[in-house]
């Protein structure tokens, strides 16, 4: 496959996965913002999604709610709002057409239409959730087409590397935020507004139904970074995302004949997810090693981009 191709088919799943976590990070913010009053809930949603500097490089420091989620959702000037998401996958499913079923390529076309026409204005306050959930289908038929046209070769793992790539990368910054962010002081932990905010990132990721199966009703901040950190049945925990990136490096090593440094790479950091329990991580800290994750799959997708030649 052309590095061209392969750079395609990457950046056409990871937009998309980027759009779905994005919207999703907003209605985290909407709830939030329920619970508590005042705009700090919002500046961390955007810290989360890696957005805040830009937006106050265009609107300064005061946060409002108006401004963040229109940032977030249809801001062109923000390169990961969710339209400029959409249009990112777009261009590149046009890039490597010829490797897509018409039925990936007529339902990514589709999510881009519709979405583009419901951020065409300014979202009201009450079509916010409308608009988040048809953002949620959209991707999500795209990624069912996918699952259930495509053959399963070198097409089907670049596709699969960067879904996972930028889903672990979501999951990894949705916990350190709330860990250093949400929480308002270290008083505040195991206290109502601690849980409620636990729970609230529970269902960002779409996990509160799993969780209450393995771990009942409560929610709590040691079982809950279990759940989104080491558990390898849950589908947006850091272990089950690094897991599915080696499997399909190794798919790749396997056809083209040639093992190379990414899969290395892959491999060492499955193994510090599997080789630690939870209980060693909060003793060496969350954020830190929440960070030697986000740094080793930052790495990881470089050393991707290189092994395979995205840019020759």
């Amino acid at each position: 496959m052309l590095g061209k191709t392969a750079n395609g088919l990457y950046w056409m799943f990871r937009h998309l996965e980027r759009a779905e976590n994005t919207s999703r990070l907003i209605e985290t913010g909407l709830r939030m913002s329920i619970t508590r009053s005042g705009s700090m809930e919002w500046g961390s949603v955007m810290q989360t999604a890696g957005v805040f500097e830009g937006y106050k490089t265009h609107y300064g420091d005061r946060v409002t709610q108006d401004q963040a989620i229109n940032w977030m959702l249809r801001d062109k000037d923000n390169p990961s709002s969710v339209f400029s998401a959409i249009s990112g996958g777009r261009q590149n499913a046009r890039i490597v057409r010829t490797a897509l079923t018409h039925e990936v390529w007529e339902a990514m076309n589709a999510c881009y239409i519709r979405v583009k026409d419901q951020l065409a204005r300014k979202v009201g306050e009450r079509d916010v959730p409308g608009v988040l959930k048809t953002i949620r289908q959209r991707t999500a038929l795209v990624r069912g087409s996918t699952h259930g046209t495509m053959m399963r070769n070198d097409v089907y793992d670049f596709a699969r590397i960067g879904t996972f790539l930028e889903r672990g990368d979501n999951t990894a910054r949705i916990l350190d935020v709330k860990y250093y962010v949400l929480l308002p002081s270290v008083f505040a932990v195991g206290s109502t507004i601690d849980n409620v905010q636990w729970d609230t990132i529970l269902q960002s990721v779409s996990a509160k139904g799993g969780y209450r199966m393995v771990y009942g009703s409560q929610p709590n901040a040691h079982d809950i970074a279990q759940f989104l950190i080491l558990d390898q049945r849950m589908p947006r925990s850091l272990n089950f995302c690094v897991s599915k990136i080696r499997d399909n490096l190794g798919y790749l090593a396997s056809d083209y004949g040639a093992r190379l440094p990414s899969h290395d790479m892959a491999d060492k950091l499955a193994q510090r997810l599997s080789m630690h329990d939870i209980d060693e991580i909060f003793d060496y800290g969350l954020h830190e090693y929440i960070q030697t994750v986000l740094t080793a799959l930052g790495q990881l997708g470089g050393q991707i981009e290189r092994d395979y030649r995205f840019y020759v």
